[in-house]
C-alpha cells in the first residue's frame, strides 16, 4: 500500500510540475540516504541529468507565470506532465525509501502498471490544472497567473516530499484534489447556466 501512495502521490505531483518530483527523487537518491533507486531507474540520480532537469525546471517555472505564456506552456506539458507521472511513479512505487523497504513484493510481476497508472494520474491532474488556468486568468485580468503558479509549485513540492518520506498523508492530497475537482466542475456547469441563461435574456429583448 505504502508502494502505491508514494506513487501516486509523485505522479500526481509530476501533474502539477514534471520536474520536480523527478528532480527531487533523483537528488535524494544521489546525494542521501532517504531514497534508492532500483537498477532500472538510477539514470535519474545521474549527474547530467539531474543538470538537465534542473534547467527545464527553471523554464518551466517562468513560463508559467506568465499570462497567454502559461497557457502555450500547458499544451506542451499535456505530454511532458503524464510522461514524468509515469517515470514518477514507476521510479517511486519500486525504490527503497525510509518507509517502503521491499518494494518488490508488490509491482513484482508487472513493471509497466504502475507507469501507465502514473501517466492517467499525472494527466488527470494537469487537465484539471489547465482547465482552471484561464478561468484564473479571465476573472483576474491576468494577475492571478503568478499566484497559482507558485501555489502549485509549492504543492508539487510538498506532495513529492510527503511521498516519499510520509505517504500515508499523500490521501490527505488526493482527497483535496478529488473534492477540488467536483467543486470546479460544479462551478464550471454553474457559471455555463448563468451564461446561457444571460444569452436567453438578452434575446427576449
Amino acid at each position: 500500500m505504502l508502494e502505491v501512495l508514494t506513487g501516486s502521490g509523485l505522479a500526481a505531483s509530476a501533474g502539477l510540475n514534471a520536474y520536480i518530483p523527478l528532480l527531487l527523487m533523483g537528488v535524494l537518491a544521489r546525494y542521501t540516504d532517504l531514497m534508492e533507486l532500483p537498477s532500472g531507474w538510477q539514470w535519474l540520480g545521474n549527474g547530467w541529468v539531474l543538470l538537465i532537469l534542473a534547467v527545464l525546471l527553471a523554464v518551466e517555472m517562468v513560463a508559467d507565470k506568465v499570462p497567454v505564456v502559461d497557457h502555450v506552456n500547458d499544451v506542451v506539458q499535456t505530454v511532458v506532465r503524464p510522461t514524468a507521472g509515469g517515470l514518477a511513479f514507476g521510479a517511486g512505487s519500486s525504490s527503497e525509501t525510509v518507509t517502503v523497504s521491499d518494494p518488490d513484493t508488490f509491482f513484482s510481476s508487472h513493471q509497466w502498471v504502475p507507469v501507465i497508472v502514473g501517466v492517467l494520474l499525472a494527466l488527470g491532474v494537469h487537465l484539471l490544472k489547465s482547465a482552471a488556468r484561464p478561468v484564473i486568468n479571465a476573472t483576474t485580468a491576468g494577475f492571478g497567473a503568478p499566484v497559482a503558479s507558485t501555489a502549485e509549485d509549492a504543492t508539487s513540492a510538498v506532495m513529492s516530499v510527503v511521498a516519499i518520506l510520509l505517504p500515508v498523508l499523500v490521501l490527505v492530497f488526493l482527497l483535496g484534489f478529488v473534492a477540488f475537482l467536483f467543486w470546479f466542475l460544479r462551478r464550471r456547469r454553474s457559471r455555463r447556466r448563468e451564461r446561457q441563461a444571460a444569452r436567453a435574456a438578452g434575446f427576449r429583448v
